[in-house]
């Protein structure tokens, strides 16, 4: 099959969708990979490291026009003029909070393979794990400089020092994203509470941390308590496909301490903070409510080299699948592949997203039969 692995055209966004470890592996296969001249740049690979492992290096219309395009992010406008009905599109989409790309796919009847909806059996889900991780870290590291006074915020050590209490960090959600960001609060030594409202997964952190991490059941009085004192509010609910549910209010953030800082992690699935909307790496944050908010839309892109061998670890298996079997093939032997089907010759294929589209939700298997 022909690969292609275009640069990446979101604002700072400057991973790539593989390593050169991945390419060879698929050249050796026997697979062409066509990499966009300069897609490697931003993490920190040159394009002869690519040509090095059997890559053919291209022009971006060339990189598209192969039979399975992987992406990091989410097709951008300029790139809609890409999009066709043979084109298989194996990308992190986040559908639901970008219905322009939605209309898209489903105007090009482009199948569209969305990461973070790739999901097993129990729940987890694979392809956005990874990145979950690497957010959820960042967010801690993000929050502890945005509360530096330069920020205009209230100028608080995290971890304090001896005979000065530290920083107290709110983690809304308890999934990949709010354990890695209230982990790496608590190694930061900061006072940590981390909510979520599946009391099991809360036992587990407990028993991890051994109280180092305090848990609290999720419900809007218990937030609007947390969050009342916080210093740092981390934001990490997640619907797997679906847009995330607003969880904070606008009247919990006036009511929260001026000078606290935000960072809303579910930005990318619409937000789980009413006062949030997107923003960049190039201008991350805003005030409101005398509360300044961090809500880049592709945190992970901040350390592309990590997170581009992250993403390859966990997506190869799956590229190699769509690679040697198709689409159809694969999809009907994989069931957790099959989850990851968002969009088939003009038809949503994931009933989450379906529903968070207001579209009805199609059989994936019969879609891809019928296109």
């Amino acid at each position: 099959m022909i690969i292609g692995i275009p640069a990446e055209v979101k604002t700072a966004e400057n991973r790539v969708a593989m390593t050169p470890d991945g390419v060879r592996e698929l050249t050796a296969r026997g697979h062409e990979v066509r990499v966009e001249t300069g897609a490697g740049l931003g993490s920190s690979f040159a394009d002869d490291d690519f040509a090095a492992v059997g890559a053919r290096m291209v022009g971006r219309e060339d990189a598209w026009g192969a039979e399975l395009v992987c992406k990091v992010k989410e097709p951008q406008e300029s790139e809609f003029v890409y999009l066709r009905e043979d084109l298989v599109l194996f990308t992190y989409l986040h559908l639901a909070a970008y219905p322009e790309v939605a209309k898209a796919l489903f105007e090009s009847k482009t199948t569209g393979i969305a990461y973070e909806t790739v999901q097993t059996e129990t729940g987890d889900l694979p392809l956005l794990a990874p990145m979950s991780e690497v957010a959820g870290r960042i967010a801690t590291q993000v929050g502890a400089s945005m509360l530096e006074k330069r920020n205009g915020t209230r100028g608080i050590l995290l971890g304090g020092v001896p005979g000065v209490r530290p920083a107290r960090v709110v983690v809304i959600g308890a999934g990949h994203v709010g354990w890695n960001a209230a982990w790496i609060a608590q190694g930061m030594e900061a006072e940590v509470l981390l909510l979520d409202r599946n009391i099991d997964r809360l036992r587990w952190v407990d028993q991890i941390h051994q109280g180092r991490i305090m848990t609290i059941a999720s419900n809007r009085g218990s937030i609007e308590r947390a969050i009342a004192d916080a210093d740092l509010l981390i934001g990490a609910v997640l619907v797997a496909g679906g847009r995330a549910p607003v969880v904070v209010t606008d009247d919990m953030v006036a009511n929260m301490r001026p000078g606290a800082v935000i960072v809303d992690v579910a930005v990318d699935q619409g937000g789980c903070i009413e006062t949030t909307h997107e923003t960049t790496h190039e201008s991350p944050s805003y005030f409101v409510h005398d509360v300044l908010h961090y809500a880049v839309g592709n945190m992970p892109a901040a350390v592309p080299h990590t997170s581009t061998y992250a993403l390859t670890n966990a997506t190869f298996p799956y590229v190699v699948e769509l690679a040697e079997h198709g689409v159809s093939e694969a999809v009907a032997s994989d069931p957790v592949l099959r989850g990851g089907v968002n969009t088939v010759g003009g038809e949503c294929t994931n009933e989450a997203v379906a529903e968070a589209l207001g579209v009805e939700a199609v059989d994936p298997s019969k879609a891809l039969r019928a296109a």
